[in-house]
């Protein structure tokens, strides 16, 4: 039976699926998929039972796809769920590891950039001394910082690139900043990373988004910062064995091609809470989340009969290994969201 997937409600139509995700709603309904809605809202606010009382009873096994979770959040849905019935495809622990980078970051330490971090509260300003003590491992050369899960690259001299990792004034005024910003949603602690310059597109870097599922790349789509409907297709031999050792039933790798040609891992994310680009056709993610059994790599009836579109992009991913133009592939910001890399668009970031 096709999966049954969870979207995030529309906090003013709340029997409807949250907008931005109903078209992807609405092509999972087309394969055949049920579709519950929780209340996002209720969630975050601490009332997990609240936010799965629109959900039906018994569903079994399930997807969520929505907004983000603070994974303590993510963990209490799957608690109030399993009371109901129903079994989240991803597991808290699972969610966290993907989610957060030191949770997968000892996985591709060789295949991205150097990182250092410090579980911080929100609101906590590091001392100069802490911050150097953090950056040492780091030097010499430039850095970003961003939490646990994000960055905020469109401050980029603000609150996000640091020139010189030994400049402990400027290192300090950077960190600081961004926690004052990040306010109450700093994720888990302040993330130090070295930077690395990535080739450019039209002075945008050349940036994807890998979706897998049971390890396997099923999608490839433009990032979504990407003012671009086409991107490269990666070479993905040294990043699947890092997914693989993850452990993760579903996630998505952005990865960008460094200016010395090697395609480095930017960021690391759970698949039910990344998002596409616009450009990109929503039926692809749809026939993925409602056309694989809950037993890692078993293809359902849909699939073996031919009935699932297989993903446009999967040609091109297995057959090329190298750089080069795909030209199905596609991907802009969703107004209001803040994006969760640190790579600056038009520029270069680790």
């Amino acid at each position: 039976m096709p999966m049954p997937v969870l979207y995030c409600r529309d906090s003013l139509k709340p029997r409807r699926v949250d907008e931005h995700f109903a078209p992807e709603a609405q092509e999972v309904r087309a394969f055949g998929g049920a579709v519950g809605l929780i209340d996002h809202d209720a969630l975050l606010l601490g009332d997990a039972q609240q936010a799965v009382a629109q959900v039906p009873a018994g569903l079994g096994n399930a997807w969520y796809r929505g907004w983000m979770l603070p994974s303590d959040r993510y963990a209490a849905l799957a608690e109030a769920l399993s009371r109901r019935g129903t079994e989240l495809l991803v597991t808290p622990e699972q969610y966290r590891t993907a989610h957060e980078l030191p949770g997968w970051y000892s996985m591709f330490v060789d295949i991205t950039p150097a990182s250092v971090w410090r579980p911080t509260k929100p609101g906590e300003m590091l001392t100069a001394d802490d911050l150097a003590a953090l950056a040492e491992p780091l030097l010499p050369g430039s850095g970003i910082v961003k939490d646990y899960v994000k960055s905020r690259k469109h401050e980029w001299e603000q609150a996000c690139f640091i020139p010189d990792l030994a400049d402990a004034v400027e290192l300090t005024r950077v960190v600081q900043r961004f926690v004052e910003l990040q306010e109450e949603f700093l994720a888990g602690g302040v993330v130090l990373r070295a930077f690395e310059a990535f080739s450019k597109l039209e002075s945008v870097a050349a940036e994807v988004r890998v979706w897998w599922l049971d390890g396997e790349p099923r999608l490839l789509t433009p990032h979504p910062d990407s003012p671009f409907g086409r991107g490269l297709v990666p070479n993905l031999d040294h990043i699947g064995p890092a997914v693989q050792r993850l452990g993760c039933r579903f996630v998505t790798t952005d990865v960008a091609l460094r200016s010395d040609g090697v395609w480095r891992v930017v960021e690391v994310g759970d698949g039910q809470v990344s998002d596409l680009h616009q450009s990109s056709g929503r039926g692809e993610l749809a026939a993925l989340l409602v056309g694989l059994s809950p037993v890692a790599g078993r293809p359902s009836p849909a699939h073996r009969h031919g009935q699932v579109r297989r993903p446009r992009d999967l040609e091109p991913l297995a057959a090329r290994k190298g750089g080069g133009m795909a030209p199905e592939t596609g991907c802009p910001v969703i107004p209001g969201q803040e994006p969760r890399d640190n790579l600056r668009p038009g520029s270069a970031s680790g």
